[in-house]
C-alpha cells in the first residue's frame, strides 16, 4: 500500500533528484526496467494525467503528420516501449504520440548484455540491444488488450529477425500484422545492431522493400502512413538514392535519424570503444543535419519525424 500523497511527493524537485540518483546507480537496462515498471504502475503518470489534457485542451501545440492529428510534436522515439507495455502512461506524462518497438516476427532476446552504456561526461548512450522483443503475436495481443487505454496516437515500429533468411518478407509481415491497428507504421532499416540490417538502404533494396511493404500495405482493410528510419551515417550518394526510391515510392515519410556507429563528440570516452549505437546529446547536430539534407532532398511536403540529441 503506498502512503496517501507519496505520488504526489515524487513531483517535488527534491524527490526527482532522489529518483534520479537512484536509478543513475543502477546497471542501465535494469533502471529502464524499474522506469517501465513506475510507469505502468501509475506512478509516474497519476498526477501529471490533468496537466497533459489541459495542455491538450489549449491547442497551442496542435499539429498532424501524415494526416494524423496530434495534441503536441513531442513523441517518444521506438526503442523504448519495445512491447507495448506503457503507451498509455507515455501520452499521460505529456507525450504527442508513442512509437511501440522495434517488434520482429519471432520473438528474440537480442544480443548478450551488457549491452547498454551510459557515458554521463557527454549526454550519450551506446546501445547494442539487437531488437530483444516479445514478437508480433504477443505484442499485438497485448495492443488489442490495452487500445481502450490509449490517449495519443501509436505508431508501430517494425523489423526483421536476426536469423531471417529473409529480411524484407518480416517487414511484410510486419505490415500485414499491425496495419489495422496502428496509427501509422515505421520501418526500422537502420539499426546497427542486427548484421546486414543497414544494407536494406542501398538502392536496390530498399526498392524491393518499399515495393513489397506498400503493396502489403494497399492489401489490407486499414492502410495506414508508412515511415521509413534511416541512418544519420549516410553519405550524399546514399541520401540522393534514397530520396529518389522514395519520391516514387508512394511512402508517407521519413524519420531521421536513428542511432550512430560513429564516435563523434565522445572520443576518449573510456567506453566509446564500445560496439553498438550512440544517442543522446552526442548525435544532435549529425541528426539535425541529417534531417535537413534529407528535406532537401525530397521537399517540403513529405512528413519528417526528426529523431536525436534531445536530452
Amino acid at each position: 500500500m503506498m502512503p496517501a500523497g507519496f505520488s504526489s511527493l515524487l513531483q517535488k524537485p527534491l524527490m526527482r533528484r532522489l529518483s534520479r540518483d537512484v536509478l543513475l546507480a543502477m546497471d542501465p537496462e535494469r533502471a529502464h526496467k524499474a522506469t517501465l515498471l513506475a510507469l505502468k504502475s501509475g506512478l509516474l503518470a497519476n498526477d501529471l494525467k490533468t496537466g497533459a489534457t489541459e495542455t491538450g485542451q489549449k491547442g497551442e501545440l496542435n499539429c498532424s503528420i501524415a494526416g494524423i492529428p496530434l495534441s503536441n510534436p513531442l513523441g517518444m522515439a521506438a526503442g523504448f516501449d519495445k512491447n507495448g507495455e506503457v503507451f498509455a502512461p507515455l501520452a499521460s506524462l505529456g507525450f504527442g504520440f508513442c512509437e511501440v518497438g522495434t517488434i520482429t516476427p519471432d520473438p528474440q532476446d537480442g544480443n548478450p548484455g551488457p549491452r547498454l552504456f551510459r557515458l554521463m561526461a557527454a549526454r550519450g548512450v551506446i546501445n547494442r540491444m539487437g531488437f530483444n522483443n516479445q514478437g508480433h503475436e504477443k505484442v499485438l495481443e497485448r495492443l488489442n488488450k490495452n487500445l481502450e487505454r490509449k490517449k495519443a496516437p501509436v505508431g508501430i515500429n517494425i523489423g526483421a529477425n536476426k536469423n531471417s533468411e529473409d529480411f524484407v518478407a518480416d517487414y511484410v509481415r510486419g505490415v500485414k500484422k499491425f496495419a489495422g491497428i496502428a496509427d501509422y507504421l515505421a520501418m526500422n532499416v537502420s539499426s546497427p545492431n542486427t548484421p546486414g540490417l543497414r544494407g536494406l538502404q542501398s538502392a536496390e533494396m530498399l526498392k524491393r522493400l518499399l515495393d513489397r511493404t506498400l503493396d502489403e500495405r494497399e492489401r489490407q482493410d486499414s492502410a495506414p502512413p508508412v515511415f521509413l528510419k534511416i541512418a544519420p551515417d549516410l553519405d550524399e550518394r546514399a541520401m540522393d538514392d534514397i530520396a529518389g526510391i522514395v519520391a516514387r515510392s508512394g511512402l508517407d515519410g521519413l524519420i531521421i535519424s536513428n542511432t550512430s556507429t560513429g564516435r563523434t563528440g565522445v572520443e576518449g570516452h573510456r567506453l566509446a570503444s564500445e560496439k553498438g549505437g550512440l544517442s543522446g546529446k552526442p548525435i544532435f547536430e549529425i541528426s539535425t543535419i541529417r534531417l535537413a539534407q534529407m528535406r532537401q532532398r525530397v521537399g517540403p511536403e513529405m512528413a519528417i519525424i526528426g529523431v536525436g540529441g534531445i536530452h
